[in-house]
């Protein structure tokens, strides 16, 4: 069943993007550039920016989200917006929202405070840098297959800066009070934990070469990789926090383009956690595998930058690093609108847990060796589908030949 659902996901949302790529118009250095929704994200609508984001999503513990949310644009205030969105899950049967406002400091829009509040839940072991979400994704597909939530309510206010069009940043405080929907359990000190509360404080860099439009914040390299760099500092005792501990998160991703459409794509990603911290808020390794038993019961939307034979719940660490690496071949030229692409690609991950006992109620493995799997992709062979093929090998290859078999379809639309 869960196929189907994303499957209707991915048609549903593409066919209402299709009607929404009415240019949203943005006066910058003197001239009106037109930014399409499907590359900001938002969808303009009198004062209101849709954010195309929250109108609709599929997991397994909500079933089929919908909602809507956006911020006010400048035929509101210039110096002020207002957002959030609100949700429901036709699963669990659960209201999501979050409220706040924006102020900019400055009299460009490259300094702006922010202060929200959030009542929602978050997949186990998600550490995603705040510059990241600057960055739009049309598709979200590992969003469709994640199995592992806790809820959570908070408070968070973030400071962001846009230095130019090349070096972005944001600083930002949160107090977060962390319950669970499943049975996990962090013991810590003799004292167990089902609820607890963190209060902490980030840091979040991204620098990258921007060869695309002023308005984009998508880079690509141009003899030198994106680079994101965040460290996040937990202080106990303060707002009632629990727990005192360090993270610090790496991504680098360098684009090479060379001629007739051939490309290599190089991902580093690498995260660290000292001190004390429960599962819920260490890393996993990007899994994208539903817990099934048979291939076509796990088929699925593959993703940008996970493991598609790797099983949702299967690893999480303390210390982690992936390297991914995909290279683009050439185009099969079928009809001037047919021209799929066929893509290599490799990925690997290690990473560690000190310590595995502490974490009670979820039953999972550390990436003390390497991981490895790799496979093939023939991309936009239709509308924007492809297909991805995944084989597992290595130390966590799996008896059961099928089990290390990933089988899923792409997406990526040609603006």
């Amino acid at each position: 069943m869960n196929k189907y659902f994303s499957l209707f996901y991915f048609l549903f949302f593409t066919s209402f993007l299709g009607y929404s790529q009415v240019p949203k118009q943005k006066k910058e250095q003197g001239f009106i550039e037109k930014v399409n929704p499907l590359e900001s994200g938002f969808y303009p609508i009198w004062i209101f920016d849709i954010d195309l984001r929250s109108v609709i999503k599929y997991n397994d513990h909500e079933g089929l989200r919908i909602g809507i949310g956006g911020i006010t644009n400048e035929k509101l205030f210039k110096k002020y917006k207002f957002g959030g969105y609100f949700a429901y899950g036709l699963n669990d049967h659960e209201y999501k929202y979050s409220v706040g406002s924006s102020i900019r400091l400055n009299k460009s829009d490259k300094l702006w405070l922010d202060l929200y509040y959030t009542d929602d839940i978050r997949e186990f072991g998600d550490y995603t840098l705040l510059t990241d979400k600057l960055v739009f994704s049309i598709i979200e597909p590992r969003l469709l297959n994640i199995t592992q939530f806790y809820k959570h309510i908070s408070w968070r206010s973030s400071l962001n800066y846009k230095f130019n069009n090349t070096l972005i940043s944001e600083v930002q405080i949160a107090k977060r009070n962390i319950s669970q929907i499943d049975s996990y359990q962090y013991v810590n000190n003799g004292i167990t934990y089902k609820e607890y509360t963190l209060s902490e404080a980030s840091l979040s860099i991204r620098y990258g070469v921007n060869n695309k439009k002023p308005s984009s914040i998508e880079y690509y390299g141009g003899g030198m990789p994106s680079v994101s760099l965040q460290i996040t500092q937990g202080f106990k005792n303060v707002f009632g926090s629990d727990f005192s501990y360090t993270k610090f998160g790496l991504k680098a991703d360098y684009f090479i383009k060379r001629e007739k459409l051939s490309s290599t794509n190089f991902l580093l990603i690498s995260s660290l956690a000292l001190g004390d911290l429960p599962l819920t808020h260490l890393f996993h390794s990007s899994p994208n595998s539903p817990t099934k038993t048979a291939i076509l019961k796990r088929f699925s939307v593959a993703g940008r930058s996970s493991f598609e034979t790797m099983y949702f719940g299967e690893f999480f660490s303390d210390k982690y690093a992936a390297l991914h690496v995909k290279h683009s071949l050439f185009r099969i030229h079928i009809s001037e609108k047919i021209q799929p692409e066929a893509i290599v690609f490799t990925r690997h991950a290690i990473g560690n847990l000190k310590n595995k006992a502490a974490h009670l109620g979820v039953d999972f493995k550390t990436l003390d060796q390497f991981y490895s799997e790799s496979g093939i992709e023939l991309n936009r062979i239709f509308f924007g589908f492809g297909l991805s093929f995944a084989y597992r090998y290595g130390y966590y290859n799996l008896p059961n030949f099928d089990d290390n078999i990933a089988l899923k379809f792409t997406f990526y639309l040609k603006l």
